[in-house]
Parts: structure tokens; sequence; C-alpha cells
């Protein structure tokens, strides 16, 4: 399925769709109902889920580079070793509790609250924070290498 930088339209409801190795490159998806869509290995970069409903849907292990993720729903997801690279997070809390081997290099992660979140072999090279972001207990940001706004 090739739908690069097509409008899915806002509030589609694609709930359950498998959209395997689909690429949504650029495609707005605002709003869209993607609850547990089956995303495996999906091209989504720089698509926009503004508003979107991605609770356990499987994105293992899909590349969202660059997404705007801002106010997204990600309660249960899957994202496995994602490619979340220069994402927009601003969902405050994160709630997707295992960003465990994701890429969240160079990621917008001002203010976003990571505090509950599994955090083992994530990329956060150069990721953009603040001191709203919060963290994990325990964990050292600095030497993940995140960048302060």
């Amino acid at each position: 399925m090739d739908t690069r930088g097509h409008t899915i339209g806002p509030g589609a409801d694609l709930t359950g769709a498998d959209l395997t190795g689909a690429d949504l490159t650029g495609a707005d998806l605002t709003g869209a109902d993607l609850t547990g869509a089956d995303l495996t290995r999906a091209i989504l970069v720089e698509a926009n889920f503004t508003n979107t409903n991605l609770s356990r849907a499987n994105l293992h292990p899909a590349n969202l580079a660059r997404a705007n993720l801002t106010d997204t729903n990600l309660t249960g997801a899957d994202l496995t070793g994602a490619d979340l690279s220069g994402a927009r997070f601003h969902p405050r809390p994160l709630t997707c509790a295992d960003l465990n081997w994701v890429n969240l290099s160079g990621a917008d992660l001002t203010g976003t609250d990571l505090t509950g979140m599994a955090l083992a072999e994530t990329d956060l090279d150069e990721a953009l924070v603040d001191n709203d972001t919060l963290w994990p207990e325990g964990y050292d940001p600095d030497a993940a290498g995140v960048i302060y706004e």
C-alpha cells in the first residue's frame, strides 16, 4: 500500500487495519483511529499523527522519522526497534511504557513525561529536552547525550 503524501482523512477509522509494510510517507493521519492496527515495518516518515489513536498498535520496527506525534495516544503500542529520530512528541505524558531499543535521536521531547518508561538501549543522542522533561527514576539523560533547550 503506497499512500505517500496523501490524507487518510481526519478521524478515519482504521481500527485493527493491517498496514504491514505500508508506505505512508508524509501521510496526514490527523485524528485517525489506528487502535490495534498492524504497522509492522511501515514507512511513516514525516507522517502527521496529531491527535491520533495508536493505542495497542504494532509499530515494530516502523520508521517514524520526523513524524509529528503531538497529542498522539501510544498507550500499549509496541515501538520496539522503531525509528523515531527527529520525531516531535508532546503527549504529556507519554504513555507507551516501553521505549527499549527505540531510536529517539534528535527527537523533540521537550516537556514530555517519560517517568515509568523503559529506556534500555534507547538512542537519545541529541534529543531536545527541557527542564520540564521528566525521566524514570535513576535515569541519567546527560549520559544519554540529550540537548537542553
